[in-house]
């Protein structure tokens, strides 16, 4: 007889022990209290002949877009191929579009899951992987009706339930239908579970409608949730190897996934500290409040606490900011270029951690540096293919060259560069706030010299989407 999982989706394990260690993996994956790496091992060890596990190892791993983990994800995925026989069909799916990830192919690893999802709703593990790599790809529309035709099928009472409706929220919120995000994202908040992504779905409404004070209200609400124990917040999977043993894992295979199960691990850190800390910081800044800005930014994004490529971006982000506004950040950027692994194994994988890159060595003063960075990613970026491939010869090659004429000093020939990608800039990925900061560099190209009737009219759009601030009055008297 074919074993079910809690959402009665087949599985080839008999063993319960397996079964349970692997649910408490996906709930960690969709909550981001820790990591499922010690979960993921005591499921192996349960049942070694089971290929889910393996194949939630290396989608973990390669979800995080960080270089130095894809041969260890590959490989899990090597082992899981060699497991197949006897597998369920849901299962062989995950594996092929694992490897379409693991090859570049992000559409069509969505694609794939896309399949598993239709005849599987209540596929957690598809939903959030192909939620993922919706939002990689800056698909808003995908985001947003992916979730919502599998949303029927869950029950309220799911565990998991919470966590699919703070899918739903962020994929309303990139769709600009705001009230329904924040509506859904506090529905997800009501009960018992621990929901960080829904606290994010509120924040980015907020953002969009230039509610930066109630958004910092927000924040500090919520933080007992998101950012205790920042000053150890733990994403990287080497830290959560040495933090976590197996035998500890082991003995957690409770799935439930309410806010009683994380006060009973003792496992207070939360992956997404860093990324929260930074919506709280923007908060800050469309306040103009430099100095809380960078309070957050020490407290979650400073370089000690950096462990992935995906925090760094945060970081290159928020001091990329505070540099066009014209604060004084310190040592800030050198310490994040310094532990940032920046060779030929780590470039042209994704434009948008390329871009933040950029940004980081021009905020360092490297510029030369930076121009052999930027050759670098474009030709990696070639010689990889796939889908950043196609990005970098549409966006990403144009982007960074205006980077590099802006950190030259140059604002007319960043404008000329930047300017046009305006209305195909969400295929690098990232959210409508993350790529905010494209709109502020030509905000200061303008400023700095390029046509300021230009960034009068780019502003006057940006106030006419949300309230003027602080931070949008700034910019008014920086383009008169």
């Amino acid at each position: 007889m074919t074993r079910r999982d809690a959402r009665d989706n087949p599985v080839s394990t008999g063993s319960a022990a397996a079964l349970a260690a692997s649910e408490k993996a996906l709930w960690r994956m969709m909550s981001f209290y820790g990591t499922p790496i010690a979960d993921l091992d005591a499921a192996i060890g349960a049942d070694p002949a089971w290929l889910l596990p393996r194949l939630m190892k290396a989608g973990f791993l390669l979800g995080l877009t960080e270089p130095a983990l894809r041969a260890e994800a590959v490989a899990e995925l090597d082992v899981a191929g060699a497991l197949a026989k006897g597998a369920s069909e849901r299962e062989i799916g995950h594996l092929a579009a694992l490897r379409r990830v693991a090859a570049g192919d992000w559409a069509g690893a969505n694609s794939a899951w896309g399949g598993i999802l239709r005849n599987h709703p209540r596929d957690a593990l598809a939903l959030q992987w192909a939620h993922l790599f919706d939002f990689y790809r800056g698909d808003f529309e995908s985001l947003r009706e992916r979730v919502a035709s599998v949303l029927p099928a869950w029950r309220e009472d799911d565990p998991l339930h919470p966590y699919v409706l703070a899918l739903h929220a962020f994929g309303l919120e990139e769709s600009a239908r705001y009230a329904e995000a924040e509506a859904v994202g506090r529905r997800a908040l009501a009960g018992a579970a621990r929901v960080p992504w829904a606290i994010h779905a509120v924040a980015h409404v907020m953002e969009m409608q230039a509610r930066h004070e109630e958004g910092a209200r927000w924040m500090g609400e919520w933080r007992r949730h998101w950012g205790a124990g920042a000053a150890d917040a733990d994403v990287a999977v080497e830290t959560a190897r040495a933090t976590e043993s197996r035998a500890d894992a082991a003995a957690r295979t409770d799935p439930c996934a309410d806010a009683d199960v994380v006060a009973d691990t003792g496992d207070e850190r939360n992956g997404f500290a860093g990324h929260l800390g930074w919506h709280e910081a923007l908060f800050a800044l469309e306040g103009l409040d430099v100095a809380a800005a960078l309070r957050v930014f020490d407290a979650y994004l400073d370089s000690t606490r950096l462990e992935i490529t995906l925090q760094r971006v945060d970081a290159a982000s928020l001091l990329w900011r505070l540099h066009l506004l014209g604060a004084d950040v310190g040592d800030r950027w050198h310490a994040l270029v310094a532990g940032w692994r920046l060779d030929a194994a780590a470039a042209g994988r994704s434009v948008f951690n390329d871009v933040h890159a950029t940004m980081a060595l021009i905020g360092a003063g490297e510029m030369a540096r930076a121009r052999e960075w930027v050759a670098l990613c474009r030709a990696e970026a070639e010689r990889h293919g796939g889908w950043n491939r196609e990005v970098s010869r549409d966006v990403g090659a144009a982007l960074m060259a205006g980077l590099l004429a802006f950190g030259d000093a140059n604002p007319g020939a960043a404008a000329a560069a930047i300017a046009p990608l305006r209305d195909r800039l969400a295929r690098i990925g990232g959210s409508h706030a993350q790529r905010d900061v494209v709109e502020q560099t030509l905000l200061a190209a303008a400023a700095r010299g390029a046509d300021r009737s230009a960034g009068r009219a780019l502003l006057a759009a940006r106030v006419r989407a949300r309230p003027a601030t602080p931070l949008g009055e700034w910019w008014a008297r920086a383009l008169r």
